[in-house]
């Protein structure tokens, strides 16, 4: 039997307006963990896409005087446009509107019918216009209705309800057996709180004369399905739910969520659609924080949101990846500022890293014919930076897989600053001035030794900055590294002979 896919996705983000810095950074963490994961060895599939229904899209479109349809054909390419920008290794692009997964909706919603698990009733309550969801009083704050509510309303409305209630026992037991169900572990405690209230039966459509921009109901088609009982059954349609190749990636490893739409939507409408569905839940929803500016949520609503695609133009894919990878610690809400992606960058990558490529290439061309010699001593120096690298691999590796990104890219750039101290200490550029023969094997060692760390290094940081590590390897004469296979990652002489590239800048210094 062919192996079981590692599935993960991110949320599918909703078609109404450009994206932003939120988008971008859970693209990025997506991929590295794919990357990571392939890098590994694992047979991935890695799924992204877009929401493209819903009352906000409807009215945006009417607001300019266009077809809701049009109006996500032209929302698409921006978002298909940014993965391809920041080279997101995506398997699958899915989109709302596509009959693949529209079908499997209807599917969905008239198996969950005929089981008596949806009926129609009619519902007088609060509304919130911005999240298209009823709401209720418990969920005021102080007498007022939080901001992520928007313009809540009282309506009063005939709808079909999905039967929501009837599994919250259900749930808070499968949460309980399975404590490590949502990373980081603290989530899934904000989720049980949650559940020890009443939850209410879920109005699952709306009136097609209030709302036409949706899936119609199977069983009737004078409503569309809400928003939530469509844009997450993408998880499932994507892969081919109802076919024989469905269990090859079903059920998904991780379901890359930002905090936002935990709860309810992710942690309790979804496992609770799969269970009544006789669907085999996710094996995880890894759940990420928000950035934050001088402390507050950035929003495109303030006007506060950073266009990625500007500091792409401006810095180069791998250098933004880097710094959004290296600032959040998975889980967390982390700062954003100009400033501070300046210090990373210049820092970091240009003094760092790419400081030690230019002295490599330089020193290579100019003491040893451009070809990468022999190291032929093993002296303290060279033993330090072998021992600091045996003790890196083995914690970034871990580190990698408990998603502690941050800390693992802290840990490789430690060895990195590591090699340039060797550098200092050994001194070529001295060495070559000398005729004494032991010099001259000091200066070989040196720069083989440093040209071996590099190779190490970059590896390490391929899931992350794939452009920058193939690059680099290129520059070493080595091919791109596409799997940690156990000789990899060992410290060797196989660079022994090759020809170093030409001196390049990797990280020009900012206007």
């Amino acid at each position: 039997m062919e192996m079981k896919q590692f599935y993960i996705t991110t949320a599918i983000d909703y078609a109404n307006g450009a994206p932003h810095l939120g988008h971008a950074y859970e693209k990025v963490l997506t991929d590295v963990v794919a990357r990571y994961r392939r890098m590994m060895g694992d047979r991935v599939h890695f799924l992204t896409g877009l929401d493209e229904h819903g009352q906000k899209i409807q009215q945006t479109a009417d607001r300019a005087g266009r077809s809701a349809q049009e109006l996500v054909d032209d929302v698409a390419p921006q978002f298909k446009n940014l993965c391809k920008r920041l080279e997101i290794s995506n398997d699958d692009f899915i989109r709302t509107t596509e009959e693949r997964h529209k079908a499997v909706v209807s599917r969905i919603l008239q198996d969950l019918y005929d089981k008596g698990e949806i009926y129609q009733d009619t519902y007088e309550g609060y509304y919130s216009v911005r999240q298209e969801q009823f709401v209720t009083e418990k969920e005021q704050v102080n007498g007022e209705w939080p901001e992520l509510f928007g313009e809540v309303i009282e309506i009063s409305e005939t709808n079909y309800f999905f039967k929501l209630s009837k599994y919250q026992d259900w749930l808070i037991e499968y949460l309980e057996a399975n404590p490590e169900f949502i990373f980081p572990r603290f989530r899934q405690k904000q989720v049980v709180e949650f559940l020890k209230n009443p939850i209410n039966d879920l109005c699952i459509t709306r009136p097609v004369e209030r709302l036409s921009w949706g899936i119609p109901m199977p069983f009737d088609p004078g409503y569309v399905t809400y928003v939530w009982f469509d844009a997450l059954i993408n998880y499932i349609s994507a892969v081919g739910f109802g076919e024989d190749s469905f269990n090859q990636t079903w059920p998904a490893d991780y379901h890359v969520i930002g905090k936002d739409i935990l709860v309810p939507s992710h942690s309790v409408y979804w496992p609770i659609m799969l269970k009544a569905s006789g669907i085999e839940l996710p094996k995880h929803l890894l759940v990420h924080g928000f950035w934050m500016q001088s402390g507050a949520k950035m929003s495109k609503s303030t006007g506060e949101a950073v266009d990625p695609l500007d500091m792409i133009d401006q810095f180069g894919a791998d250098a933004f990846r880097y710094f959004v990878t290296r600032e959040m610690n998975v889980g967390q809400d982390s700062e954003f500022s100009v400033q501070l992606f300046l210090s990373r960058y210049t820092s970091d990558l240009g003094n760092d890293l790419g400081n030690l490529v230019s002295r490599l290439l330089n020193m290579g061309s100019r003491y040893c014919g451009g070809l990468i010699p022999e190291a032929t001593l093993h002296e303290d120096p060279e033993a330090e930076l072998k021992a600091h690298w045996e003790s890196t691999v083995k914690e970034v590796l871990e580190l990698y897989e408990g998603f502690q990104f941050h800390t693992g890219l802290d840990k490789t750039f430690g060895f990195i600053r590591g090699i340039n101290r060797y550098a200092e200490i050994r001194a070529p550029w001295k060495l070559a001035k000398s005729e004494e023969p032991a010099d001259r094997e000091t200066l070989k060692t040196s720069l083989a030794t440093m040209a071996e760390g590099l190779r190490l290094a970059v590896i390490l940081l391929k899931p992350v900055m794939p452009g920058i590590s193939d690059k680099i390897l290129g520059l070493l004469d080595e091919k791109p590294a596409d799997r940690w296979n156990p000789s990899t990652l060992v410290w060797d002489d196989r660079l022994q002979g090759n020809t170093l590239g030409e001196k390049v800048i990797l990280f020009p210094r900012p206007n």
